[in-house]
């Protein structure tokens, strides 16, 4: 009897096949978000779950599906699943990695470069048949990028990648703050300087937030944070939502106290603050910042050539590329 996983998600069908050859799979090609008892009701059987952020694996639903040996989450980030949990169970996580790592970092500059040059807002007066005259000197007039500071928080592999776009590309002065200061020659190589989180807040001309969320990440942009930073300044959130108190951000940008924002990621999404919804300058996108086809597909390869692993088949049985908890792979193989 072969054994049974669940792809939450629609993904492509070719990518759903390849699990197909060895597992019973049920899939969610209509891509219906499973409210928390639906996806316990469909895992029940299953050995092993392709998982994205909007599901929530938290000790409740561990515990209500003691099958399941492996959760395989498409993205870096895996603040939906609960790792402690998962690990204290013997379940092995998984995310996807690097493969979005120059998307990602295209797209934050994209968004980044957006909200300074007021792309969304004209585009909006465009289309509302307002540009009736030939423009005064100070229609629409945002930041230059080139030449300007660019702050990353955050400097992981995305970070690294965005800074490096703006120091080789635009000519921008890089400062970075991390949790840790990376290495001399990554900094080189990067053209960035580490600075404390105060002096990367003052000095930026444009902020971009890359910094993982976790409890202590939490509102690490807030109010007094916003209070710090230049009245041109922008700020631009690639992150996840939460590291960014937006009710905050909404006051701060309303009160003029930043120049603008660009935001892919939000507290509570799918909802977005009607605060934030009703100012002109933010650019808002619905977390799509690895969304090229490419990628796409090089994420939902590699979460299944984790599944396919961690249930211990394949040419990588037993070891998938990128786990969360490894020391779940030092206990006994759970094959199938």
């Amino acid at each position: 009897m072969r054994a049974s996983v669940l792809v939450t998600r629609a993904s492509f069908p070719d990518i759903v096949d390849r699990l197909r050859a060895d597992f019973d799979v049920t899939d969610n090609p209509d891509d219906v978000i499973w409210t928390q008892p639906e996806l316990i009701a469909r895992l029940q059987g299953k050995v092993g779950a392709m998982t994205a952020g909007s599901d929530r694996i938290d000790a409740t639903l561990l515990d209500a599906c003691p099958q399941l040996k492996a959760v395989c989450n498409i993205g870096v980030g895996y603040n939906n699943v609960d790792v402690q949990a998962c690990t204290a169970r013997g379940v092995l996580v998984t995310n996807t990695p690097d493969v979005l790592t120059d998307t990602t970092a295209d797209f934050g500059f994209a968004l980044m470069m957006a909200a300074a040059r007021r792309i969304t807002e004209s585009e909006r007066f465009l289309r509302a048949g307002e540009w009736t005259k030939t423009g005064r000197y100070d229609m629409f007039v945002g930041g230059d990028v080139h030449g300007s500071t660019l702050g990353i928080l955050g400097m992981g592999r995305i970070g690294q990648a965005i800074a490096r776009r703006g120091a080789f590309g635009f000519g921008m002065r890089v400062i970075y703050h991390n949790r840790s200061r990376l290495a001399p020659d990554v900094e080189e190589s990067c053209r960035a300087r580490y600075v404390d989180k105060e002096t990367l807040l003052r000095e930026s001309d444009h902020l971009i937030i890359v910094v993982p969320y976790s409890a202590s990440s939490h509102h690490a942009i807030g109010a007094a944070e916003l209070k710090q930073m230049k009245s041109f300044a922008t700020l631009t959130n690639i992150a996840r939502g939460g590291v960014v108190d937006d009710a905050a951000l909404a006051v701060a940008l309303s009160e003029g106290s930043i120049a603008a924002a660009g935001l892919d990621v939000f507290e509570g999404e799918p909802v977005v603050s009607l605060a934030l919804l009703a100012q002109k300058n933010v650019v808002l996108t619905p977390h799509i910042g690895s969304a090229s086809v490419s990628t796409r597909r090089a994420m939902a390869a590699l979460c299944a050539d984790n599944l396919i692993a961690a249930l211990g088949l394949g040419a990588s049985a037993g070891k998938p590329p990128t786990p969360v908890n490894p020391q779940v792979l030092a206990r006994p193989a759970a094959t199938v």
